[in-house]
């Protein structure tokens, strides 16, 4: 397995760099400690879908009977999708809408949490990162490098808390523009990341393609 590949697929998807401006927004009526707690329950939960997808998702494909290669063209095409999204400056794994917005900012005024839904789920981690996991865990041959991936969901939660607890100085420093040009990047990473899991995919179903580029 190639374990460079997976965290920069992950960088990309969860980017929470993106998410920021949300995380401000939503709050924007928080105290110091209720914003800070915030940061580290979303980090943490973050971790919690990464490492539970990369331990269980091919149990669950297994369970329903579907194919690794059909997952691989399946996924690459929701990583496709996500990076069409990044290409917009939008989030990867959510377009979020004015209702959805506006129900986040009452929960968030009533001093309900948001940390888990929806800055973890679906903003920062959803169908995209867990297809991710789940394809990189059955190239996985050996028991040291599904605890790499594993691993890299511990940075990708240490990432995730250090730049929410930062949200404002980063906002400040960057602004909209900085961070509207680091995730179109990201999407672009991640859009030629999408096509070679395809590829692989394809490849596996249909072996004569294989061939015929050979």
């Amino acid at each position: 397995m190639d374990l460079i590949k997976p965290l920069i697929t992950l960088l990309a998807i969860v980017n929470p760099l993106a998410i920021v401006p949300f995380f401000i927004h939503y709050t924007q009526e928080y105290n110091e400690r209720q914003r800070r707690r915030t940061a580290w329950i979303s980090a943490f939960s973050a971790f919690v879908v990464i490492a539970i997808s990369a331990l269980l998702g091919l149990q669950l494909l297994g369970f329903f009977g579907i194919s690794i290669a059909s997952f691989q063209v399946g996924g690459g095409m929701l990583l496709l999708i996500s990076s069409l999204n990044m290409l917009n400056a939008q989030p990867a794994e959510a377009k979020t809408n004015k209702e959805e917005i506006r129900a986040t900012e009452v929960k968030a005024s009533l001093g309900a949490s948001i940390a888990v839904v929806p800055l973890t789920i679906p903003l920062l981690t959803g169908p995209a990162t867990m297809s991710t996991m789940v394809i990189y865990a059955e190239k996985t041959r050996h028991l040291w490098e599904l605890a790499v991936l594993v691993g890299y969901g511990v940075v990708i939660g240490l990432a995730t808390g250090i730049a929410f607890s930062l949200a404002e100085p980063i906002a400040r420093v960057l602004g909209k523009t900085g961070i509207n040009v680091m995730t179109r990047l990201m999407g672009l990473i991640l859009a030629a990341l999408a096509v070679e899991v395809m590829a692989d995919g394809l490849g596996k179903l249909f072996p004569i393609l294989g061939r015929t580029a050979a």
